[in-house]
């Protein structure tokens, strides 16, 4: 097996979702005894949450491409970026290092373009929704995203950067998403793309009224393939 990095800490909430499906996949591919060689650089989240200003971006950048160089350095063979939202620094970090960084986004356009969506609806945090760095990703595999509604933006930023990363999912929460969800289908949305690690504490991902694709999930089958050299 190939040894993998994760980037993490973004929130720990969601490193520990990563390492839990990279390592189930490594196990139902190769049995209960198997665990997936990873190397885990968990950041101070901290200092990586309310991101506005260029400068601040500037800063995060560089603190993702350290970390990718600490990890190729450690013997990573690719590299994960455990953040939706911190793909927007993407091609700076895979500019730092000299291993494959797997782009999430990438990996869920491939996915979803093996079938037959060609509509959905984008949900994460707000640079996620409604900024160009992720949905182009999705766009140019022939995926409709519909425009971001700026009413549902607000609602996930509270509920992501107020409840989420901090561990806490409510029933609240789950029924501010569900009604969302409803309300997107309406708009015709064929499907859901999950582009935040934590919102699957909140949105049920196996049973919901519109296919979910799971952008942690799916990101975490690619470091799998990798890792089992199938990818």
């Amino acid at each position: 097996m190939r040894k993998i990095g994760l980037i993490g800490g973004m929130s720990w909430y969601s490193t520990r979702t990563y390492y839990e499906h990279i390592n189930r996949g490594v196990q139902a591919k190769l049995g209960k005894q198997a665990s997936a060689p990873m190397l885990i650089e968990s950041l101070d989240g901290s200092e990586l949450i309310g991101l506005s200003t260029a400068e601040d971006w500037k800063r995060a950048s560089a603190v993702l491409v350290d970390s990718a160089k600490r990890l190729e350095a450690a013997g990573a063979t690719a590299i994960l970026i455990g953040s939706n939202a911190m793909h927007k620094v993407y091609d700076a970090v895979a500019g730092g290092v000299s291993v494959p960084v797997l782009h999430i986004a990438e990996c869920v356009g491939e996915r979803m373009a093996k079938g037959t969506i060609r509509k959905a609806a984008l949900l994460g945090t707000r640079n996620v929704m409604v900024e160009s760095f992720y949905r182009q990703k999705l766009i140019s595999r022939d995926i409709e995203l519909l425009p971001p509604e700026m009413g549902f933006v607000d609602t996930l930023d509270r509920i992501i950067y107020d409840e989420l990363i901090l561990g806490k999912a409510t029933r609240q929460s789950e029924r501010e998403l569900k009604t969302i969800i409803t309300n997107l289908e309406k708009d015709g949305a064929e499907a859901i793309v999950l582009g935040c690690t934590e919102l699957e504490m909140v949105v049920d991902v196996d049973a919901n009224v519109l296919p979910i694709f799971d952008c942690t999930r799916i990101h975490a089958d690619a470091a799998v393939e990798w890792i089992l050299g199938e990818g």
